[in-house]
């Protein structure tokens, strides 16, 4: 009998300990997620040296975009918090637009095959261009600040490339908003 009142409060210690490493190891990931990742300015300047293809075949250097604040969306077809907050940022892209120099631009980042990004625009037609990274965008966001590389991703850089926002997870009115007023 001893023996199992001794294996019954091993075991409440192992939960215990068990329990106690996987709220440290959850305040951690929040922590991290939370302080300020400045990205180093090598990744950033590989971010915008980049050449992308399009959905079309055409290139977009992602240098042609600088001067201005631009939002950036990493994305997936198979992805239904993205394809959920699609409609929504392609409405802030064409407010954006309409406000002329003082916009902030657009540009999708699909992590996703060229086949299904096609077939997805062609039924919801976008206001901003889209380029697409493959299986190596998860990496591009890495690099960016997206440490456990989940999607969707987006980054707000300011006119001169450097990071002002990010958000993993799905856009919401009052992000965008707020973020409109970096332009």
């Amino acid at each position: 009998m001893t023996d199992s009142i001794m294996s019954a409060e091993r075991r409440r210690w192992l939960a215990g300990g068990v329990a106690l490493a996987a709220a440290a190891a959850g305040a951690w990931v929040a922590w991290e997620q939370t302080r300020d990742m400045s990205t180093n300015d090598e990744a950033l300047q590989a971010f915008w040296d980049l050449q992308l293809m399009q959905p079309d075949g055409g290139q977009m250097a992602l240098s042609s975009l600088r001067g201005k604040p631009v939002l950036v969306n990493f994305w997936a077809t198979w992805c239904p918090p993205c394809v959920r907050e699609m409609p929504l940022i392609n409405q802030f892209a064409q407010s954006q637009a309409a406000r002329g120099t003082h916009a902030v631009q657009v540009l999708g980042i699909a992590v996703d095959q060229a086949a299904n990004v096609k077939r997805w625009i062609a039924r919801q037609p976008l206001a901003f261009p889209v380029v697409l990274a493959g299986a190596g965008g998860v990496t591009m966001t890495r690099t960016l600040g997206n440490i456990s590389g989940g999607l969707p991703f987006t980054i707000l850089f300011d006119a001169q490339g450097q990071v002002q926002q990010r958000k993993i997870g799905e856009l919401s009115e009052q992000d965008l908003a707020q973020w409109a007023s970096f332009a």
